[in-house]
C-alpha cells in the first residue's frame, strides 16, 4: 500500500477544504508510439477512494465513442499494452490497477466519464445507458421519466459500468405484505441487465470488436458482473415505475436490542426489515446505539415527514464537521487511543445533526432517499462480505456477528490497539433472481456475489457487512484477517459467505487482497458449492472474449486463474 499522509485522507473530508478529491494531476507528454491520432491521451494521477492505490502518472485516454474504444483496444493489443476501464475511482479493491503498478508499465486507463454518458428510455420500460454515465445522472434521468430502481448504492459518484462490474447493491427486501413491482429487483443492479455491449475478440476478423449480448445468451452471464476482466461500453437495464419513499432514522435503539438473539422482543433488525423492507444500521465504533435507517414505500407523505426534492440530505455526514476532521487528524498522527472518543463524537454528530437539520423523517422520490453518500464524506477503507441465508435467519446472522465484533474490538483494545476507527454497516438485500429481468431463459449474473445458491433455494437474502477504518490504523489488517476467518468458519450449514468485490478481503496480517490461498481458493470455491461449475465456466468465457489478456492486471490474473 502506498504511504498515506494525513492530508491525503482528510483533504476531501474537511468542511473547509472545498477542493476536489484529486488534483488535476494531468501531464501533457508525447503519446505512446503509434497511439491512434485524434483521441486525447495524457498522463494522469490515479488514486482510489481511500488512497490505498495511488499511481503518480498513468497514461489515460478519453475516447468520444465506443468505436474509438475499439480502436484504442486494437492498438493496445498490437503494442502489448493492457487496457483498464476507468470510472470515478470510488472503490477499494485492485480491480482497475494494483498498488504495484508503475508509470513505466504498459497500462492505459480509458476514462469513459466524459463522453460515454448517453442514455435514453426504451420500451419495457428500460433504459439504454453508456458505461461512463454516473449513477447520479442515471437516477435523475429515470426520475424525470417517472422511473426508478429499488436497490442501488448510496453514492452517486459511481459510473454505471463500474457498478455493473462489481454487482453494486443497496439494501432492500420485501416488507411484510409487499409485492415486488414489475421492472424492479431486490437483487443487485447487475440483475436488471437486459442486454449489454462489450469489446470482445473476434477470431474470424483477427481483432477486437463490439458485440451485444442479450440476457438469455449463456455466454453473456459472465459479463453481467465481470470484476474488471472485460470492457462493457453500454447496457440496457430493466426499470419500473418510480416510488415515493419514506426514511425514518432511529438513534435510540441499543445495539443489544437491535442485534439481539433471534426471537428477541423489541426493536430488532429483523422487525425493522418486516416493517419497511429496507434497513441500514451504522454502528460507530465504541458506541451503544447504532444509527438505523428504515425506508418504506409511501405513496403519500406522512404528516410528520419532511419532503425533500434532492438527494444527499444528511449534510452533517457528507460534509464532515471541523471537530470531527480535527480529531481524525489526531488519530492519524498516532493518537489511536482517542478512537473510542472519535466513535462517540461521530454518533453525537449524527444524532444531533438529524434533529438540527430535520432529517430524522424524510419523504420523497426514490432517488432523493437512496442517494446519501457524497464524495466529501470521511474517506476510510472497508472490508466487505455477503452472507447468504434465509429471511428467517437474518437476526441470527446479525446477532452472531455483533457478539463477535464487540468481543474482538475489546480484545484488541485490551492490548492497546484500536483497529476499527469507523463504523460497522449492515444492509440486507435480495438475491439475484433471474426472473426479475422478465426475460425467458435468463440466468443470474455468473460472478455476482448475490447469485443464488442452486443447492439452497431457501436462501433468499444476502446480509451485507462492511467494517470501516483508516487504512493506517495499527492492527487493522490482522483484525480484518481474524474477522474474515470468523465469517467463513461461522456461517456454515444455515448460511454461506462470499467476498464483496469492491471492498477489502483476502487479508494477511499486513495487507488486503494478499492471502493467495484465499484469493485463489476460498473465493472461487464460494461460487462452486453445490457443486456448481458456473465460476469456472465464467472464467473460460472471459478468457475466450479476451484471449490476449488485454483487459486484466496481475491481481485479476491471480483471482481468475
Amino acid at each position: 500500500m502506498a504511504e498515506l499522509t494525513r492530508r491525503d485522507l482528510l483533504r476531501a473530508s474537511a468542511a473547509a477544504a472545498g477542493a476536489a478529491w484529486l488534483p488535476a494531476g494531468v501531464l501533457r507528454d508525447d503519446p505512446p508510439p503509434g497511439f491512434p491520432s485524434g483521441i486525447d491521451v495524457h498522463r494522469e494521477v490515479y488514486e482510489n477512494w481511500a488512497g490505498e492505490i495511488r499511481v503518480a502518472s498513468l497514461w489515460t485516454c478519453v475516447p468520444r465513442t465506443a468505436a474509438e474504444i475499439v480502436t484504442v483496444v486494437n492498438w493496445a493489443h498490437g503494442a502489448g499494452w493492457k487496457v483498464r476501464p476507468r470510472g470515478y475511482r470510488h472503490g477499494w479493491a485492485p480491480l482497475t490497477v494494483t498498488a504495484a503498478t508503475a508509470p513505466a508499465d504498459r497500462v492505459l486507463l480509458v476514462d469513459t466519464t466524459h463522453h460515454l454518458t448517453a442514455m435514453r428510455v426504451e420500451p419495457g420500460p428500460s433504459v439504454r445507458v453508456e458505461a461512463g454515465a454516473s449513477m447520479d445522472d442515471l437516477l435523475a434521468f429515470l426520475e424525470a421519466n417517472g422511473l426508478g430502481v429499488t436497490n442501488t448504492p448510496a453514492p452517486g459518484d459511481l459510473s454505471v459500468g463500474g457498478v455493473l462490474a462489481i454487482n453494486g447493491h443497496g439494501t432492500s427486501v420485501a416488507a411484510a405484505g409487499e409485492t415486488l413491482a414489475p421492472g424492479h429487483t431486490y437483487g443487485t443492479l447487475s440483475n436488471l441487465i437486459l442486454s449489454l455491449t462489450a469489446v470482445v475478440w473476434d477470431p474470424s476478423a483477427g481483432r477486437y470488436v463490439l458485440n451485444t449480448f442479450n440476457r438469455d445468451d449463456p455466454l453473456g452471464t459472465a459479463l453481467l458482473t465481470h470484476v474488471g476482466r472485460a470492457f462493457v461500453t453500454e447496457a440496457v437495464l430493466r426499470v419500473g415505475a418510480d416510488n415515493n419513499l419514506r426514511c425514518v432514522s432511529h438513534v435510540d435503539v441499543p445495539a443489544a436490542e437491535l442485534f439481539g438473539p433471534p426471537g428477541s422482543p423489541g426493536r430488532t433488525y429483523a422487525r425493522y426489515v418486516d416493517q419497511g423492507g429496507r434497513v441500514e444500521a451504522i454502528w460507530f465504533t465504541n458506541t451503544t446505539n447504532p444509527w438505523v435507517k428504515v425506508w418504506s414505500v409511501s405513496p403519500q407523505r406522512p404528516l410528520t415527514s419532511r419532503p425533500v426534492v434532492a438527494p444527499y440530505n444528511y449534510p452533517f455526514s457528507d460534509n464532515v464537521p471541523e471537530v470531527v476532521s480535527d480529531l481524525a487528524e489526531r488519530l492519524l498522527a498516532g493518537e489511536w487511543a482517542l478512537t473510542p472518543t472519535f466513535g462517540q463524537l461521530q454518533y453525537t454528530v449524527a444524532a444531533t445533526g438529524l434533529t438540527a437539520t430535520l432529517s430524522a423523517d424524510l419523504w420523497g422520490r426514490s432517488k432523493n432517499l437512496l442517494l446519501y453518500v457524497k464524495p466529501t464524506t470521511l474517506r476510510e477503507t472497508a472490508n466487505g462480505y455477503a452472507v447468504h441465508t434465509s429471511r428467517a435467519s437474518i437476526q441470527r446472522v446479525i446477532h452472531e456477528f455483533a457478539v463477535y465484533h464487540e468481543r474482538s474490538v475489546a480484545a484488541y483494545q485490551a492490548r492497546g490497539l484500536y483497529p476499527v476507527t469507523g463504523q460497522v454497516e449492515i444492509r440486507v438485500a435480495g438475491v439475484d433472481r433471474a426472473a426479475d429481468s422478465g426475460v425467458p431463459g435468463a440466468a443470474p449474473p455468473a460472478l455476482s456475489a448475490a447469485r443464488p445458491r442452486a443447492d439452497h433455494p431457501d436462501w433468499d437474502v444476502v446480509v451485507w457487512f462492511d467494517v470501516l477504518t483508516f487504512p493506517t490504523a495499527p492492527g487493522a489488517h490482522a483484525f480484518y484477517r481474524e474477522m474474515e476467518q470468523f465469517f467463513f468458519a461461522t456461517y456454515q450449514g444455515y448460511a454461506a459467505v462470499r467476498a464483496e468485490w469492491s471492498k477489502g478481503w483476502g487479508y494477511t496480517t499486513g495487507a488486503a487482497w494478499a492471502d493467495v490461498p484465499f484469493v485463489t481458493g476460498t473465493v472461487p470455491d464460494s461460487y462452486r458449492q453445490g457443486p456448481d461449475p458456473t465460476w469456472d465456466q465464467a472464467v473460460d468465457v472471459l478468457n475466450m472474449f479476451d484471449p490476449h489478456r488485454v483487459f486484466t492486471n496481475p491481481f485479476l490474473d491471480m483471482l481468475l486463474a
